[in-house]
């Protein structure tokens, strides 16, 4: 089975349940094939989990709806708030940024030494694999920085 069929079989099952009463799967079933889609009940009913699909009351007995969204998607700006006052501890600018090359799996120790070390107008380290950033305060702050790292290093 295709993505592309099963989103056409998909979209064929919403405009049916759209568009009239549908009460069980095997009604469903024959009204895809009137519309050109051949399933299976098993196939039906993993896509009706799938999108979502319920069965509620109507007037004439239940039937198959698309669900209620139960709830309204969060704000992002709500969870960015939440998630700051809740885990940071502090939030600064920083003009200029600072890579430090290193061996392969060793910038994450290199970073933690800088981070440890408590260099001032150091605002921020970011490690990867073999590169380390450094958020300097501020352009001094990284030509000042880079000199000192370069002595340190022998470089």
């Amino acid at each position: 089975m295709t993505p592309a069929r099963r989103r056409a079989r998909e979209r064929a099952i919403l405009q049916i349940i759209d568009r009239r009463p549908i009460r069980t799967q095997t009604e469903l079933v024959a009204a895809l094939a009137r519309e050109g889609v051949s399933t299976t009940q098993a196939t039906l009913s993993r896509d009706i989990r799938r999108l979502g699909v319920v069965k509620r009351p109507g007037a004439r007995g239940p039937r198959y709806q698309r669900a209620e969204p139960e709830t309204t998607p969060p704000n992002p700006r709500r969870v960015l708030a939440v998630t700051l006052s809740e885990f940071a501890l502090e939030v600064g600018p920083g003009d200029a940024l600072l890579a430090i090359r290193t061996l392969s799996g060793c910038a994450n120790a290199v970073a933690i030494a800088v981070d440890e070390s408590d260099l001032e107008g150091v605002v921020a380290t970011v490690a990867g694999d073999d590169t380390i950033l450094i958020l300097c305060r501020d352009a001094e702050v990284r030509s000042r920085l880079t000199a000192e790292l370069k002595s340190l290093a022998g470089l």
